[in-house]
């Protein structure tokens, strides 16, 4: 033999033996990490994570490539064979490699095709290929093949395409079903052999897109149809792709949006809990925490798809009306209002996306801050139909202006089983991102119920006892509070600041601290008398926590969010209910319902009489210096709801013009009620009257009496609010260490001993004998505190 012949047959041994070299070291995973046998017979795709309302509607989803899978049954013939025609027509001859395709593509460089298999697509999707130098797509192209191999050997054709169907990208969309639905509003099943060839012309490139490239898509989709025709398998005649490719372009696009859907700032609260709860759950099939983005979890929420409706109407009824307000102030107080604070201003200037964009651009901080102020042509929020307008403005004008933008938030819930039944965190989450509900905002007077409470269940006060007015001690001094004092009952229906700030020195400030916390109330409360006036900031759902036990009859209820959570293939992996326990006497929980009704039928929420709620209702107004925020949480047998109204940055102010909570929160609650109350299919209104606990109907104050009591109220008015800046800022000393010396015993009333607290259940257990029995004793009238 030719020492010529023994160099070439040299050669191709040896390079025979290297490709084969490297393919085993590709399949062992030297070139990068290879899929498992267990992985490749059990394939998952990134799958959305869906949100379901309680009624059933699907109100958003949870993703980072946007896909819901379907079955092999669910897909039309038209795609799959327009597929097959356009992409691979000996699909169903070949291994997973076309040794045809593949010498065609060598031989004619691509100009006729590429030599890639549906099963190799399928591949390289799986292990996220198609970038990199040359060397890396050879090696991928490897690996690629190994892959297709192992998939063909362990599905069938059908499972094949399905799997190619529910990953492939058409642009940002992901999957068939989400393509069919984004650009012809059906299920993949029910397309038509045109609207196939469509979607499957798009899988060759963005550029085909229908709605931005006509031309290019009606060109591209008369190509699969041809291809359709001229296909070993003939999926068409002729005559039939003729009539096909005459037809109009037809589509009925839908974007997939984020700002679209049910409670979008509830969703977006509730992505954060999620992540937390897959941190400490594992993915059996992964044997790693669930992943929020990508496994396809069905959360199902106590979210109800109406009452969240009602909700948002209520807030874009009611706050365009205030809106108006703070705007004719702005004109004549803003500039007076602002001074000072320029400052948070061009502390949000690094948060825009212009700001963003300049810095990638790497152009200076100071010629970057320069644009905020030259005039340019913008969108911006406004009450309207579309919520925007359009104008000229500097950016920083722009910044001030969305600041100036009245925000909100409310939500209802159930009292006894803890569901959240609505949630607005904001007034428009396209234009404003940030969530009201779980901020924490000044409260004002609406944590005076809870210092009623302690004087009811703590000192046997009832809603007769009398408050006296005059100096009350405030800290390290003496001081007179506007409102005077009267009938306990009075005094809270009026939001009287002295009867609350007396009442905080009865029963201490530690005290009052030491009881929110039993309440629910996790925020950090001031350990001074200011908390009588409602110093503390605390978030909304805190609040209506503390609230809980008016109409549960003494039953302190934690909100719940989501009553269970699936995994995609509906095996529920999590329940949750609600945790109660008992934080007060039933008889003491019944009177201060009895007071808080008082605030309704005469008192700050007088106005709230004025809606259609065909139930007996209760709650408390709440005002913070200036009307910088105005609160109203209410309750009727059935339903507690409470609402928050102010912006964001507390020195923006209402300051005259409105009664505080009473006109700047008040309305939204009762419209909602009304709507709630209206719709038959929700079924409120069964209860009406708040019940009386066995052991005091024969207790109860007469109607005569509570008249009595009425009659001794001057006027409607005005919540008190919290006092000018100098009772938050007077020198005080912290709870623990405040001595008030008061000449008045507290009642003995036999409940020092605290119920113990009942888990997981929405039935109050019987409750001790001394938790329905009426304090025997009550201060007089004469007695000075």
């Amino acid at each position: 033999m030719k020492r010529s012949v023994q160099i070439l047959w040299r050669v191709f041994v040896g390079g025979f033996v290297f490709v084969i070299l490297l393919f085993l070291c590709a399949n062992f995973g030297l070139f990068g990490k290879m899929p498992s046998v267990t992985q490749l017979q059990n394939p998952e795709a990134d799958l959305a994570s869906e949100i379901y309302s309680s009624d059933g509607m699907l109100m958003g989803k949870y993703y980072t490539e946007n896909r819901s899978e379907v079955k092999y049954s669910e897909i039309s013939p038209n795609v799959i064979n327009a597929l097959i025609a356009t992409e691979d027509e000996r699909f169903y001859e070949h291994s997973g490699i076309d040794a045809q395709a593949v010498a065609r593509a060598v031989f004619t460089l691509g100009s006729q095709g590429g030599g890639s298999t549906l099963t190799q697509q399928v591949a390289k999707l799986m292990m996220n290929q198609g970038k990199g130098n040359i060397v890396k797509r050879v090696l991928d192209k490897m690996k690629e093949w190994i892959v297709a191999v192992k998939l063909e050997r362990n599905f069938t054709k059908e499972e094949i395409i399905t799997l190619y169907l529910n990953r492939a990208a058409w642009g940002n969309v992901y999957g068939i079903r989400n393509a069919s639905l984004t650009y012809f509003r059906k299920e993949p099943k029910d397309l038509k052999i045109e609207e196939a060839a469509v979607l499957v012309g798009m899988l060759k490139g963005y550029i085909y897109n229908p709605i931005t490239r006509q031309a290019n898509s009606i060109k591209r989709r008369n190509t699969v149809i041809n291809q359709m025709v001229v296909c070993k398998q003939h999926f068409l005649t002729p005559e039939e792709g003729e009539k096909l490719k005459a037809k109009p372009l037809i589509t009925y696009y839908k974007k997939i949006d984020e700002y679209v859907g049910i409670a979008p700032y509830f969703r977006s609260v509730l992505a954060d809990k999620l992540k937390d709860w897959c941190k400490t759950h594992e993915n059996p099939k992964t044997g790693e925490p669930y992943n929020l983005y990508r496994d396809g979890l069905r959360i199902y929420t106590t979210i109800n798809s109406r009452m969240q409706q009602y909700a948002e109407e209520a807030v874009v009824q009611h706050m365009p009306v205030i809106q108006r307000k703070l705007d004719q102030i702005m004109k004549t107080n803003g500039d007076r209002m602002w001074k000072g604070h320029e400052n948070t201003i061009e502390a949000a200037f690094k948060y825009t996306e212009r700001w963003k964009n300049m810095k990638e651009d790497e152009v200076k901080e100071e010629d970057i801050k320069k644009s905020f102020y030259v005039p340019v042509k913008m969108k911006v929020f406004a009450w309207n139909a579309k919520r925007e307008k359009d104008t000229t403005m500097t950016p920083f004008d722009s910044i001030k202006y969305h600041k100036n933008i009245l925000q909100t938030s409310f939500v209802a819930m159930d009292p006894k089983t803890g569901e959240v039944k609505c949630w607005v965190g904001g007034i428009d989450f396209k234009w404003f991102k940030f969530d009201h509900v779980t901020t924490r905002r000044q409260v004002g007077s609406t944590i005076k119920p809870l210092i009623y409470s302690l004087a009811v269940e703590d000192a046997g006060y009832g809603p007769t006892t009398e408050i006296p007015g005059g100096l009350v001690q405030y800290g390290k001094e003496m001081r007179t509070f506007s409102g005077g004092g009267g009938p306990m009952a009075v005094c809270l229906a009026k939001s009287r600041n002295t009867a609350s700030v007396r009442l905080t020195n009865l029963v201490g400030v530690k005290r009052v601290i030491e009881f929110a916390k039993e309440c629910g109330i996790k925020s950090p409360l001031p350990p001074y008398i200011s908390l009588a006036l409602g110093a503390a900031e605390i978030p909304m759902l805190e609040m209506l926590q503390s609230y809980s036990m008016f109409p549960n009859n003494s039953y302190n209820t934690e909100p719940v969010l989501v009553t269970r959570i699936e995994d995609k293939n509906g095996n529920v992996i999590t329940q949750f209910t609600a945790e109660t326990k008992q934080v007060m006497s039933e008889a003491s929980a019944h009177t201060m319902v009895k007071m808080m009704q008082g605030v309704v039928q005469f008192g700050t929420a007088h106005s709230l009489n004025n809606y259609n709620i065909p139930a007996e209702k209760a709650g408390k107004t709440g005002t913070t210096n200036d009307n910088a925020d105005g609160w109203f949480i209410g309750y009727t047998p059935e339903l507690l709801a409470g609402t928050w109204v102010g912006c964001e940055d507390p020195f923006i102010r209402i300051y005259a013009g409105t009664s505080g909570g009473n006109e700047l929160a008040l309305p939204k609650w009762g419209i909602f009620m009304s709507k709630v109350y209206a719709d038959s299919k929700l079924e409120y209104g069964r209860v009406k009257n708040f019940p009386v606990p066995a052991n005091l109907k024969n207790e109860e104050l007469s109607a005569e009496a509570w008249e009595q009591i009425m009659n001794q109220s001057d006027s409607v008015g005005t919540d008190a609010g919290n006092g000018p800046p100098e009772d938050y800022f007077v020198p005080s000393t912290p709870a623990e260490n405040i001595k008030i010396e008061s000449d008045i015993p507290k009642a003995d009333t036999g409940k020092s001993k605290k119920p113990e607290p009942k888990k997981g259940t929405n039935t109050p257990a019987a409750a001790a004998d001394d938790k329905n029995k009426k304090p025997a004793a009550k201060p007089g009238k004469t007695n000075d505190y």
